[in-house]
């Protein structure tokens, strides 16, 4: 069983609601890369992603030579090859910080939101995770305070990388989240949220069978 893409289509593996999956799809939208999409239920993986990536989460990346496991490094390799709306248009000292962030966002925000929404399985009081993913989000509010993205004017690598990640701590408790004094975060999520980019990758899709004909995102 191939382990690559048998074409020069890159195969994405992805899930509609994974935060990981959404970005990487939205980077690959805003590349304008043609792919072949394949969703997937976690529940009932198939072999093809196995084979082409034993850690079996998604999103995962085909290409003609290698495979691509994580969802930033897909961001990265979509965007080198095409960046109609400058996302990584910055100097060494802005890409560290914008790294820095989205570090944050992938290790200490996504420990508590994913035990403040799943607090039974891990058997902890989502209240306290609530409290200190909310810590983490107040210097995003100070990002805002004079610029419409969290790096200036124009969004950047950093914006979509942690949009579906707030999108999805915004969605635990809707009410309660509009409750806090977050006004320029909850306008910038609610900015992406409508988004033509964002509303383009959030297409339903029947899960992947290897019998199916490819289905092609076109960008």
């Amino acid at each position: 069983m191939a382990a690559v893409s048998p074409t020069n289509t890159p195969i994405l593996y992805s899930f509609r609601r994974c935060p990981y999956a959404m970005r990487a799809r939205m980077a690959l939208a805003s590349a304008g890369i043609r792919y072949v999409i394949r969703e997937v239920a976690l529940k009932d993986k198939p072999a093809e992603l196995l084979a082409a990536s034993p850690k079996a989460t998604v999103p995962v990346l085909v290409l003609q030579d290698r495979v691509i496991e994580q969802s930033l490094e897909i961001m990265c390799w979509a965007l080198a090859r095409n960046d109609p709306q400058q996302w990584l248009a910055a100097d060494q000292a802005v890409m560290a910080s914008m790294f820095d962030l989205i570090a944050i966002n992938d290790g200490p925000f996504k420990f508590h939101l994913d035990r403040m929404k799943y607090s039974t399985r891990y058997a902890v009081d989502p209240v306290v995770h609530r409290e200190a993913a909310i810590k983490l989000l107040v210097p995003l509010e100070a990002r805002l305070l004079d610029n419409s993205y969290l790096f200036g004017v124009k969004p950047k690598l950093a914006d979509i990388a942690l949009f579906p990640f707030i999108r999805q701590f915004a969605h635990v408790d809707a009410a309660a989240f509009a409750e806090l004094p977050l006004p320029r975060l909850q306008a910038w999520l609610a900015q992406w949220e409508a988004s033509t980019l964002f509303v383009s990758v959030m297409t339903k899709r029947a899960v992947w069978r290897a019998e199916q004909e490819p289905v092609y995102v076109e960008e």
